[in-house]
């Protein structure tokens, strides 16, 4: 229901108001803010006031009427008060602007109408384009640390920029800022060398021992940066989450990292196992604790597998003979970089072999970023060479990865679209271990 009372000489005129004209939404007038606050200040015109607040920061004009569907008692009281009549006992309250403008100007309360009356109501009205503009530059000064990351860092920070990571994390530019700062100087510390529990690494460079602990917003997001440090690949869970931290060197525990030998030499546990020519598996606790393996192989050569199987078979064919080997098991843990550090230190040759397939190659070249090796059959030629002897081949799965070391195997594994795993090619592997080739 419309409860404006008859019109006034200006609604005749076309209801061109003083409400219809262009007032700054900041704008100070000579209000009497006593006879305001009984005209417009009562709790039952509440929304009447939010209505028109919401038109004027939208830029729109005060013309036009606004509608409350279900008003309760008080509120039509207020509107009664507010028009000088009385509204009908049921149904909505319809409110002309432009009268509630006229009204104020006429008795003097606001004679800059309606939109000044609010602003001396409730205080400024910022535009929401202004608000906006204020939002995304208080967002860019949150993130402004991640301009200090390179390499592959920046990469990571131009993407979470875009994806909205830091805001669905922190919700505000507030919460961001040291949020951001923080992650930042975690992953400027990363990898962890030698690798360290991730309560010793948060105590050390952040606010505490617990600033990294699971499912914390810090936590997600230096886990996130993480990834793409070291090219851990996508996964979910407890056990893989672990391993993601292992693979910037931080760690639950020195126990739980582990990696599989195959002849290496330095301790007396080691040397017996090698001297059987049986695997040994080593931990990161034995790898840190003090150095282990003290010598470097006789060949100069160590090579690098990534499945437990061709370790295994290098040992049955070969024992004690067998060069000396290090199996990833996958995705390298911090106990196998650490020992290849190592390796690679004190001079050793580090020639590697993986799946030809996508999760494969994104191994590879996670293990380059850490030590220095050379492909141990384990280029585009090798590959065409496998995917034609072999009999039948599974189709690659997943994203595409570079595979910097040889960019031509990247483009054959595209053009092929098998995967070739490694016991595949154990015939060949064997043979070069056998022969000391390659």
């Amino acid at each position: 229901m419309d409860v404006t009372p008859s019109a006034t000489p200006s609604d005749r005129d076309g209801g061109r108001t003083a409400a219809g004209r262009t007032t700054p939404v900041g704008a100070r007038a000579d209000v009497d803010t006593e006879r305001l606050g009984r005209l417009l200040g009562d709790p039952g015109l509440a929304w009447f006031v939010d209505r028109v607040r919401q038109r004027m920061a939208r830029g729109r004009p005060l013309t036009g009427s606004v509608t409350l569907s279900d008003p309760d008692e008080p509120q039509r009281r207020a509107v009664e008060r507010l028009l000088g009549r009385a509204p009908r006992s049921s149904g909505s309250l319809s409110i002309r602007l432009a009268t509630v403008d006229e009204i104020l100007r006429r008795s003097g309360v606001s004679p800059d109408g309606l939109a000044a009356a609010v602003v001396a109501l409730t205080g400024p009205v910022v535009p929401h384009a202004e608000t906006r503009r204020r939002e995304e530059q208080a967002w860019e000064e949150a993130c402004a640390p991640l301009d200090i990351l390179g390499g592959e860092l920046a990469r990571w920070a131009a993407r979470i920029r875009g994806d909205g990571l830091v805001r669905r994390l922190a919700r505000t530019p507030e919460a961001a800022g040291p949020l951001v700062e923080a992650a930042v100087r975690a992953l400027r510390a990363l990898p962890a060398s030698p690798p360290t529990s991730r309560a010793a690494f948060a105590a050390r460079n952040l606010s505490g021992a617990h600033a990294l602990d699971e499912r914390t917003p810090l936590a997600t997001l230096v886990l996130s940066g993480i990834r793409c440090l070291t090219g851990f690949p996508d996964g979910s869970g407890a056990q893989w989450r672990r391993e993601a931290w292992a693979s910037a060197g931080l760690l639950r525990d020195d126990l739980s990292s582990t990696v599989l030998t195959l002849n290496l030499r330095g301790t007396p546990a080691l040397d017996w196992m090698a001297g059987a020519g049986e695997p040994a598996v080593l931990t990161l606790r034995s790898l840190t604790g003090r150095p282990p393996v003290a010598f470097v192989p006789t060949t100069g050569t160590v090579h690098i597998c990534e499945n437990p199987a061709v370790l295994s078979a290098a040992a049955g064919t070969f024992g004690p003979d067998c060069p000396p080997m290090v199996c990833l098991q996958g995705h390298p843990s911090a106990a196998a970089l650490t020992l290849l550090r190592d390796l690679s230190m004190r001079g050793a040759r580090l020639l590697y072999h993986g799946d030809f397939d996508w999760g494969g190659v994104r191994i590879a070249t996670a293990l380059s970023r850490s030590v220095p090796w050379r492909p141990w059959r384990y280029t585009a030629a090798d590959y065409r060479a496998a995917v034609t002897a072999a009999a039948e081949s599974p189709n690659l799965t997943g994203p595409p990865a570079a595979t910097p070391w040889d960019p031509a195997l990247a483009a054959a594994l595209a053009e092929c679209g098998v995967r070739v795993e490694e016991e595949t090619v154990l015939d060949d592997l064997l043979m070069d271990l056998g022969t000391g080739s390659r």
